[in-house]
């Protein structure tokens, strides 16, 4: 009978520090989306997480229940034990053997492993033992209000700090680990939500700068201030944009853009028509740079590198784009960039692919700077010149062949990863 009480004991401790500590760990916005579904667990889930106070003292009066129970029969089993094995000690080493062997055993069974094991799985374990949880919280709930309010008391008579608030929020960490979560566990062959794809770009967006999202100044389509009108109606059709960049002397000294709406106005000059842009930093956040681009009630910003010269352009567009994916028109060329394994540490990829993009996408360890973003720009920085299409470079354990170049950037290349 002891026994069994004191295993009874060890498990009811073992449970109230494991759904404690589930409690604290748990996604909130798991718990959330858990609690609408129509069904029995998702109402229990609902009651137990109406006062997260009250359910956590609940717990941790239940844990103490169970350790003192606990320790009354584990300190009288053992003190039986010596006897019956011949050994007699004095009543401080009795009480001192009886202390450290019950504190072990409690530790190890009670304590450390179950705190870990509903840590690690706290989404399904808290869900799993909702029921048991709910019946120990009622049976708890009134012991446990009473010790709340008089801890309230405290803290606003002594202390003067106000009592026990519950939090209504989760945190943006919380919202991205649900988010990783669903995405891991979706197929390759499947296809992911928009709106988890969309909550993913939102988390990202305020650690993204223009230089990573901007259009860079090799691929910058301009016209001088003083080109004809005829001139700038002509590279309208060629490319089939809608906004032209314009330039005086260089691109260095942009002035602004035209769209070609403001043709319809028969313009004499290119002059007549330019709309000014926004100037930013390369390493500005995409978030101010729409704050700054909406309240100036401007399309198009200037990006300049650290030396006051143009590095690219940025537009809304390219903004909104990070939230809501590839925003596609009539006008896109539709170019693709080529990424793809063709063997076992064998890869193709377009220079234009953001380093960091490829290291989690394929779970490589190229190497990541500030004085580049892309897989091209990677290269160049190692070679400090533009590499000919057919060149063979090789960056550590990382082998490349330059498969397409031109004289101003690599389009694209084959990367091989060495042993």
């Amino acid at each position: 009978m002891e026994i069994s009480i004191i295993i009874l004991c060890l498990i009811l401790s073992a449970f109230f520090s494991g759904m404690e500590i589930a409690f604290v760990s748990s996604n909130k916005i798991y718990l959330e989306i858990e609690k609408k579904q129509d069904n029995f667990v998702s109402k229990t889930l609902t009651k137990l997480t109406e006062k997260p106070t009250n359910f956590i003292v609940s717990m941790l009066i239940g844990n103490s229940v169970a350790m003192v129970i606990y320790g009354f029969y584990m300190g009288d089993l053992l003190l039986r034990l010596a006897i019956d094995w011949g050994y007699y000690f004095s009543d401080w080493l009795n009480l001192l053997l009886q202390i450290v062997i019950s504190f072990l055993v409690m530790l190890l069974t009670a304590a450390f492993l179950p705190k870990i094991f509903f840590q690690i799985y706290a989404n399904s374990l808290i869900k799993f033992f909702a029921v048991p949880a709910y019946l120990f919280y009622k049976l708890f709930y009134f012991i446990a209000a009473i010790f709340i309010k008089i801890s309230d008391f405290i803290l606003r008579k002594f202390f003067k700090t106000e009592g026990d608030t519950i939090q209504l929020y989760f945190s943006k960490l919380e919202l991205g680990n649900y988010i990783t979560e669903q995405m891991s566990s979706v197929e390759d062959s499947e296809t992911v939500d928009s709106e988890i794809l969309m909550f993913q770009n939102a988390l990202e967006f305020s650690g993204v700068k223009a230089r990573d999202v901007m259009s860079p100044r090799t691929e910058i389509i301009a016209v001088d201030l003083f080109d004809s009108i005829e001139e700038l109606k002509q590279l309208f059709i060629e490319t089939g944009y809608s906004k032209i960049v314009v330039y005086q002397n260089s691109l260095d000294d942009i002035v602004g853009y035209v769209h070609s709406f403001d043709l319809f106005k028969k313009p004499k000059s290119v002059k007549e028509i330019v709309i000014p842009v926004e100037f930013v930093p390369e390493t500005i956040f995409i978030k101010d740079a729409m704050n700054l681009l909406t309240k100036k009630r401007k399309s198009v910003a200037v990006v300049l590198d650290e030396y006051g010269g143009t590095s690219g352009i940025i537009t809304l567009e390219d903004i909104i784009e990070e939230l809501f994916g590839e925003i596609e028109d009539e006008h896109d060329s539709g170019e693709e960039l080529v990424e793809k394994e063709v063997a076992a540490g064998v890869f193709v990829f377009s220079a234009r692919f953001d380093v960091a993009y490829l290291n989690d996408t394929y779970k490589l360890q190229i190497p990541e700077g500030d004085s580049y973003g892309t897989l091209g720009g990677f290269i160049v920085d190692f070679t400090k010149e533009i590499p000919e299409k057919g060149d063979a470079i090789t960056i550590g354990a990382y082998h490349f062949i330059i498969e397409e170049a031109t004289n101003k950037k690599i389009e694209l290349v084959k990367m091989t990863i060495q042993e």
